[in-house]
């Protein structure tokens, strides 16, 4: 059976928003400083509520929801223009030209998810838009992989996931998906070790060019 189906997630891997996180959180933590590895270990690719409860343990769970929705306020205010990853927009124009479906799973909150892909210029691209915090269960369940299957009308065999958290690894590959990891942030032994195939810089990686051409059936070229 070919392969009809791409899923992606938003954060680090459509486009490249550590920095604007990783902010951010530094002014909503100040005057404790976050590291560059507490970020990519404790925050990327989990859910708003799993990192208030790790920043702020000793506070009542009720102002977590608060501290939340104050960063991300900021992290939106600080987001100007985005670059999409490079190699993304040929793949998804070749999506398009041959009818393959294409959604979004992120744990990202869907103001933020729906400002990012407007400021990409994609904002009606994605038929499918899975927001994690709006489902029972976040990444890394693979509850918001099933979900974006379900949605769009497709099985696990049928789809390729791209993902660039361990989190977000463990969410695709848990749905059965084959995931390939994008080192965005974290190396390909780590992305390895929470379940994806293979990694990858971006989308103009000749392996993958090669694998999507043989597993899908059309040729990346015009």
């Amino acid at each position: 059976m070919r392969r009809d189906t791409l899923l992606f997630d938003l954060d680090g891997t459509v486009t490249d928003t550590d920095e604007l996180h990783l902010e951010a959180y530094r002014r909503i933590l100040a005057p404790r400083p976050l590291s560059v590895e507490e970020y990519r270990t404790r925050v990327m690719g989990s859910t708003n509520a799993a990192i208030l409860a790790w920043m702020f343990p000793d506070r009542p769970v009720e102002e977590h929801a608060a501290l939340a929705d104050a960063k991300e306020r900021l992290f939106r205010s600080l987001v100007e223009r985005l670059e999409p990853t490079p190699g993304l927009m040929p793949l998804l124009a070749w999506a398009e030209r041959h009818g393959i479906k294409a959604g979004v799973v992120t744990n990202a909150p869907r103001d933020n998810a729906e400002l990012m892909l407007r400021a990409l210029g994609l904002a009606t691209r994605f038929p499918v838009l899975v927001i994690g915090d709006e489902l029972a269960r976040g990444k890394p369940d693979p509850l918001p992989y099933r979900t974006g299957l379900e949605r769009l009308g497709s099985t696990p065999d049928r789809a390729l996931a791209f993902e660039d958290s361990r989190s977000g690894v463990r969410a695709a590959a848990g749905a059965g998906i084959e995931t390939i990891g994008l080192t965005t942030s974290l190396d390909a032994a780590t992305l390895k070790a929470a379940g994806a195939t293979w990694t990858m810089r971006d989308f103009t990686c000749p392996r993958f060019v090669a694998q999507i051409e043989a597993e899908f059936g059309y040729p990346m070229a015009a």
